[in-house]
């Protein structure tokens, strides 16, 4: 019997990212997928500034943006035509920024220079992974699996039975480990007709007029649905809707048939595309009641799906696998009691369920996400429609993983991103000297759970070491000489912060205690779900 400490259960982009940031912590990670292959057709496009910086820190982020498709050139957004030629591209304006409140120069270190659609992402993350020793199976179906007090053990069609410590289910929306578990889900479910999903290749260039677009919507009677650009050159995809009340179905898109629909969204008869790949697809809106059942978890669409308006779901998939990875690592090092594992589920469900909320906002006033009006905005903060950034980053966690957490966002009028150094929240970037070098606050982490003081912390950083001597576990301590972020954050130069591997912040003391070492300790024994300290 083969064994590995974590079995992933889906290799797309969810599951390569759980095997990345597994192997990164030391952990065996061996991934099961399907298909015969990866998929050579793109879903998601947009990467969140979150996902970014967990890229950043994978040291994949160049990887990613040599691959991702340059949207800086003429941009103008999503438009409304009858077909891609009576655009007529030349002379539009280019789009107008949407207004989001934050400058992400001054709120992440982490930029690409535009859209990555998901096959080339996953180009990076599989050899990323495979080369921190992950590995990867395709062609590979769970049969099924069985749990007891000490693993898991998983059945498949390859007649190798595979024994793990736990056991990660990123199967997808339809996820027959989350079936097989007996979790159900909660949210509206399927949204509006099922779609195909087309992509081809041709060069549209002659029709782009030199200009670039996010998406098309396309009016005309005879192809109705959105042409999306994924590189604004040869490859796009086409949606098109079909009405299963009607006796439509996915099987009448053949390829002429594909051919057909996108001559007429083009708007020239003579267009020859070529039909790459057919996906159909459906908008769904749910949550799983639980992340977590014994040694399994649920990751990205097993555990939540989000429709696509806002690019939240694959980003909010990245963000689980970034927050069970580390835990996973801890526990199975010994730095923590299994306990801590419940943080999982208590941390990243109720994200989930307020992502889903703001993705449903905007499904009810698309029009909305793309304005870029005042009048807009103030209509978004009307209907509780929060900024992009603050559902990618702006969220807090709410667990026994963090010290009198403050999971309320702080109301603004204008519901902005706000990162106060607050107890669950993402730690605030900035740029600081570190022994000669420029660095962010966010690469001080490095992974691993971190202790940043003020000029005047010298206690601190002797408790740090003391605690991890003591504790066994990895802790780094590191005087930040930077006034105005120690402001920001809410400490004063002898206060100090606790920083999770994941960038979260855990704890925030203002001033030093009489014993700084016990009470550091106490703190991350408890963090860390341990029965001693």
């Amino acid at each position: 019997m083969v064994r590995t400490q974590v079995l992933i259960v889906g290799g797309g982009s969810v599951g390569l990212f759980t095997a990345l940031f597994l192997a990164r912590h030391g952990v065996e990670a061996l991934v099961v997928e399907a298909q015969p292959e990866p998929s050579v057709h793109p879903r998601a496009t947009g990467l969140g500034p979150r996902t970014l910086e967990f890229l950043r820190e994978a040291d994949v982020l160049d990887a990613v943006d040599a691959v991702a498709v340059d949207m800086s050139m003429g941009n103008l957004g999503k438009l409304t035509a009858t077909t891609l030629i009576a655009a007529d591209l030349a002379g539009l304006p280019d789009a107008a920024p949407t207004r989001s409140g934050w400058r992400s120069d001054l709120v992440t270190p982490a930029a690409i220079r535009g859209t990555c659609p998901q096959h080339r992402l996953d180009s990076v993350l599989l050899p990323a992974a495979t080369q921190h020793g992950a590995a990867v199976r395709y062609g590979t179906r769970l049969l099924s699996f069985d749990q007891d007090a000490d693993g898991v053990t998983a059945h498949l069609d390859d007649g190798h039975p595979i024994r793990a410590d736990y056991l990660v289910a990123a199967d997808g929306v339809h996820s027959g480990v989350r079936k097989a578990l007996g979790i159900g889900t909660n949210g509206p479910g399927a949204l509006g007709n099922p779609k195909m999903n087309i992509l081809f290749h041709a060069d549209l260039r002659p029709y782009t007029q030199g200009r670039q677009f996010v998406a098309c919507d396309i009016t005309n009677s005879n192809a109705p649905g959105i042409l999306m650009t994924i590189d604004g050159a040869k490859e796009w995809v086409f949606h098109s809707d079909y009405d299963p009340e009607r006796g439509e179905s996915a099987e009448d898109f053949t390829i002429d048939r594909c051919v057909e629909l996108i001559r007429a969204a083009v708007g020239d008869p003579d267009f020859d595309p070529q039909v790459i790949s057919r996906l159909p697809w459906r908008a769904r809106g749910s949550v799983a009641e639980r992340f977590q059942s014994g040694r399994v978890f649920l990751v990205g669409d097993a555990a939540h799906a989000v429709p696509p308006l806002g690019a939240f779901g694959l980003n909010t998939g990245a963000a689980d696998a970034h927050n069970l990875a580390w835990k996973l690592a801890a526990v199975l090092a010994g730095h923590a009691g299994p306990a801590l594992l419940d943080s999982y589920d208590a941390e990243r469900r109720p994200i989930a369920t307020i992502t889903l909320a703001q993705a449903l906002l905007r499904l009810k006033a698309p029009r909305l996400h793309w304005a870029s009006s005042p009048a807009a905005a103030a209509e978004r903060a009307v209907l509780g429609i929060s900024n992009a950034p603050v559902v990618h980053m702006g969220y807090r966690y709410d667990s026994a993983a963090v010290i009198e957490p403050q999971p309320a966002l702080p109301s603004t009028e204008d519901i902005e991103l706000v990162l106060d150094g607050a107890a669950g929240s993402r730690l605030p970037h900035a740029w600081v000297d570190l022994d000669g070098a420029r660095v962010s606050t966010l690469d001080l982490v490095a992974s691993q759970f971190t202790l940043l003081v003020g000029p005047d912390g010298a206690m601190w950083l002797r408790a740090a070491s003391a605690v991890a001597d003591r504790l066994l576990v990895p802790l780094r301590a590191i005087a930040i000489d930077a006034p105005d972020w120690l402001r920001q954050v809410g400490i004063p130069e002898q206060g100090a912060l606790l920083v999770r591997p994941d960038q979260m912040i855990a704890w925030r003391a203002p001033t030093v205690p009489l014993d700084a070492a016990d009470a550091l300790g106490r703190v991350l024994t408890r963090i860390l779900a341990r029965t001693g300290g």
